[in-house]
């Protein structure tokens, strides 16, 4: 089998969501997503990562993986790269999973479960507003969610007072005020549904550490980037200021990163996003790695129909895995409009999937769709090596002279 074609499709609906389609020979497709600078992903993944997998065997996953990575390194890895090579990653799982006819998870080990349990992050979309209406009736939201079997949320209350000082001074009369749903929550049902506090990284240390000593009394099931994940030291600080477990962090890339993390004892949840970190290669690294210093994953979702499917071959497979993220309004509100199936959610539990591969594909409308940008590559490169192969290896006959010495 051979890779034919690398086929990239983006939206103007969601202008920051990019899915790739990996096109074998065999009329085997893979499907890949990953979020954000969707533009910068596409060149990514036409300019250097796709011609590099043209003509190639799709099966040889991890060769795939360590050539873009290396291409990626040489510049020093990060951002656009990795979301692109995390997308193509998936998208080779997937031709693989179909290929031997078996779900992706019983290519990396087989089930440990056939379900996971899923936190609700509060956000709107159409008729789902839990973002507003944690605000306006937050005992009603938990209400709700537990309802449907939904045992944990995840709120970001802090985001709203740090925007007016880049989160370099903090009110306590403003924090009280906007930990008031929370409170509620807590008077009203106790500890019957667990709450993730999430700072989106907008907080100085003092302040984080502020933040987590006046909140220890709700007992959170976690503090998520209350402090933006560059400095390993200052999040082991503020870790050892509460009791709360802090997670960290979808930010990080590749093992690499999180390993700084993990070791230094600065994370006790460690939650990789597999469509930014490296995809279902690299997550599954980060999972074992956790799992060497007896730590739980919680991997995260940034809005994507595609990231839960990749997300649900890990979580059923990787035994450390604590929880994943679901966020009811994107998923209940748009998904179903691009893959089909869907990803399954019952009683709060994300389902194993059950078709081969990822389990899922994006419906061949959307590419007809008059917002749609559809961009093929079709052309190989031999190398991983970029132009700098002409300065530092010399000529191609002199290397033949070479050899034969």
């Amino acid at each position: 089998m051979k890779i034919t074609q690398i086929k990239t499709i983006r939206v103007g609906q969601f202008p920051d969501v990019i899915w790739v389609q990996i096109h074998t020979n065999a009329g085997i497709v893979g499907l890949g997503e990953t979020w954000y600078a969707a533009t910068t992903v596409e060149a990514a993944i036409h300019d250097y990562f796709g011609p590099l997998l043209i003509d190639k065997d799709p099966h040889e996953v991890e060769a795939h993986w360590q050539t873009m990575f290396r291409l990626s390194d040489h510049a020093g890895y990060g951002g656009a790269e990795l979301r692109a090579i995390s997308a193509l990653d998936i998208a080779l799982w997937d031709i693989k999973g179909q290929a031997l006819k078996l779900p992706i998870y019983e290519l990396i080990g087989g089930v440990t479960r056939h379900r996971i349990r899923i936190y609700n992050t509060l956000g709107v979309y159409g008729d789902i507003k839990d973002g507003y209406d944690i605000w306006r009736d937050p005992v009603g939201v938990a209400k709700n969610l537990l309802g449907e079997g939904i045992r944990s949320m995840k709120i970001s209350p802090t985001d709203f007072i740090a925007r007016s000082s880049d989160g370099q001074l903090l009110f306590k009369k403003e924090l009280d005020r906007v930990l008031k749903p929370i409170r509620d929550i807590r008077d009203a049902l106790g500890m019957d549904i667990q709450i993730a506090n999430d700072g989106h990284g907008k907080w100085n240390l003092p302040n984080a550490i502020r933040i987590v000593k006046d909140m220890e009394f709700l007992k959170l099931m976690w503090h998520e980037e209350l402090i933006s994940p560059l400095n390993e030291e200052a999040h082991l600080r503020l870790q050892r200021e509460t009791n709360t477990p802090i997670a960290v962090a979808e930010r990080l890339m590749t093992s690499y990163q999180h390993r700084r993390f993990i070791e230094s004892g600065a994370v006790r949840i460690v939650m990789p996003d597999l469509t930014w970190t490296g995809g279902i290669s690299e997550t599954r690294k980060i999972a074992i790695l956790a799992s060497t210093h007896q730590l739980p994953i919680a991997p995260h979702d940034c809005v994507g129909p595609v990231n839960m499917f990749a997300a649900a071959h890990i979580c059923v497979s990787q035994p450390n895995v604590m929880i994943m993220e679901y966020n009811r309004a994107m998923a209940l509100g748009w998904y179903s409009e691009f893959v089909d199936p869907m990803f399954k959610v019952i009683d709060g539990f994300l389902m194993a999937p059950e078709e081969p591969g990822l389990g899922t594909r994006l419906k061949p409308e959307i590419s007809k769709r008059p917002d749609a940008t559809v961009r093929f590559s079709s052309e190989s490169r031999d190398s991983w090596l970029t132009s700098l192969q002409r300065y530092t290896y010399p000529p191609k006959d002199l290397r033949t002279e070479i050899s034969q010495e």
